[in-house]
């Protein structure tokens, strides 16, 4: 009895550093009645219901899972110390490999969790099968790992999360009050607490010596300023606004944090996407185009404004339509339209058919001269626009949820040339009435939101406009932060969708 009690002391000795195993050893019986969840019972259904956790196999689990910051998440969101004993062990150590497999392979968060439209398809293995056949070759540790997303984007974002957490635990962000805005030679007393801002955020080795007061806004803040401003999608001016001081105030905190939120992002998605696809970044308002698995082009594009935003779903686009007549949505027409007169109508060339409002072809048509006809239940697509001044915006959130292309007109000439069928959208422009031409071959459109993103080898964060990167923090256990800037009232100048 004696013994007894000390072998189980020394048992749990051992599990307070490690997962060494103790208790029931690899073959042992489970019992059914322990095991919750789909992945472990159908793990321990292919085994015949018996232990599989020997010494090597749980110290490569603890130690892949004590890489979980590499992927910005924490490892005791799978693993808890102090462990459970017996049996019990085994069932909790294939139920953490299985949520850590899943928080890898799919996401930690279920992106239609989180009350916004989302139809991008997620990936699907058989986890308990491959949880199995790592088991059985002797490499959980590199199962675990290239279950992630294996791109050069993620490997970047995940570096980057790093950098920033660690400068997070380091340094105390110096907060810059607000006021007027600083530009480029002028003297301010907050110059002090913008160095030490660039600096806490691994913008500035230190800040630069000035005996005059009130200190000079000097060249050298002022490239690191333009620096920061780059990677968050601002205009590099050097000019510190009220946008640029938030990015300051925020600190490495809160970039770690959204960096975070990239990486569960890019997790959401089919690590075999199509080859040939369309991808919109809608909160960085670009869009490229991929054909046969190589980047054919970039393009500036127009999002949903907050309040109007622009869904995350996959859709292929169908058709191209020449010169496309616009069917004013409902929502369009009761929040901003109901209340026009008939010259208004007769202004935008709108008129009623069959009970509903439509704008004909023309110059002042919303869609402009080409539709990216999309198959979706969402009345969400592509198309050009007459007001192309806004594509020059750096803020290009200006829609009501569709999306507006820059150059559309050359771009639909394109997909149609290699689609083969240049000379029906040709011919349909030249007819001046609405014409739909169908695509030989449907070409995949993804419409994501990222806010942490991959720009020729460079990380670049843009403003979470839509604030959908905070409900995905919060169940990642990243805490609150403070409101962001939003902005107010419409941002829109027409009423095109």
């Amino acid at each position: 009895m004696a013994a007894t009690s000390f072998g189980r002391a020394i048992c749990l000795a051992l599990f307070s550093v490690s997962l060494a195993s103790c208790g029931d050893s690899t073959g042992s019986p489970i019992q059914k009645s322990a095991v919750e969840g789909l992945q472990s019972r159908a793990f321990y259904e292919a085994r015949g219901w018996v232990a599989a956790w020997d010494d090597d196999s749980t110290e490569a689990l603890e130690k892949a899972i004590a890489n979980a910051p590499a992927h910005g998440l924490r490892a005791d969101m799978f693993l808890r110390q102090p462990p459970p004993e017996g049996g019990e062990r085994h069932v909790a150590l294939a139920r953490a490999a299985l949520l850590y497999a899943s928080a890898l392979r799919g996401g930690y968060v279920d992106p239609k969790s989180l009350g916004n439209i989302y139809t991008i398809p997620r990936p699907k293995p058989d986890l308990a099968k491959g949880l199995n056949q790592a088991l059985a070759n002797g490499d959980v540790g590199a199962w675990l790992e290239s279950l992630a997303p294996q791109t050069d984007e993620y490997r970047k974002l995940s570096e980057a999360y790093l950098q920033y957490r660690q400068l997070a635990a380091q340094k105390q962000t110096t907060m810059v009050p607000e006021g007027e805005s600083i530009r480029p030679g002028r003297r301010d007393p907050r110059i002090p607490a913008v160095a030490a801002a660039l600096q806490a955020n691994g913008y500035l080795d230190a800040p630069p010596g000035e005996p005059q007061k009130p200190p000079r806004y000097l060249p050298e803040l002022v490239d690191a300023v333009k620096r920061l401003q780059a990677d968050y999608g601002m205009k590099s001016d050097g000019v510190i606004g009220p946008d640029t001081l938030e990015a300051l105030n925020r600190g490495p905190a809160d970039r770690a944090r959204r960096l975070a939120v990239g990486l569960e992002r890019l997790r959401w998605t089919d690590r075999d996407p199509p080859p040939t696809r369309i991808d919109v970044n809608t909160a960085a308002t670009f869009l490229d185009y991929w054909r046969d698995g190589q980047n054919a082009g970039r393009r500036r594009v127009v999002t949903g404004e907050p309040g109007w935003e622009t869904p995350q779903l996959q859709s292929p686009i169908v058709s191209l339509v020449a010169h496309p007549i616009w069917r004013v949505p409902d929502s369009i027409w009761e929040d901003e339209l109901q209340e026009k007169g008939p010259a208004y109508f007769a202004a935008n060339n709108m008129q009623f058919r069959d009970g509903r409002l439509v704008q004909l072809p023309g110059p002042k048509n919303s869609l402009g001269q080409v539709k990216f006809d999309m198959e979706n239940p969402h009345a969400i697509y592509l198309h050009d626009t007459p007001a192309k001044a806004l594509f020059a915006d750096i803020e290009r959130h200006r829609s009501h949820g569709c999306v507006r292309v820059a150059g559309a007109t050359d771009f639909a000439l394109q997909l149609a040339s290699e689609n083969g069928i240049a000379r029906q959208l040709q011919e349909g422009w030249a007819s001046g009435d609405e014409t739909f031409v169908k695509l030989q071959r449907a070409i995949p459109v993804r419409l994501l939101y990222r806010t942490a993103y991959l720009d020729g080898g460079v990380v670049r964060l843009v403003p979470d406009i839509y604030g959908w990167d905070d409900p995905i923090a919060a169940k990642l256990g990243l805490g609150s932060v403070p409101p962001r800037r939003r902005p107010g009232g419409r941002l829109g100048v027409d009423i095109g969708p």
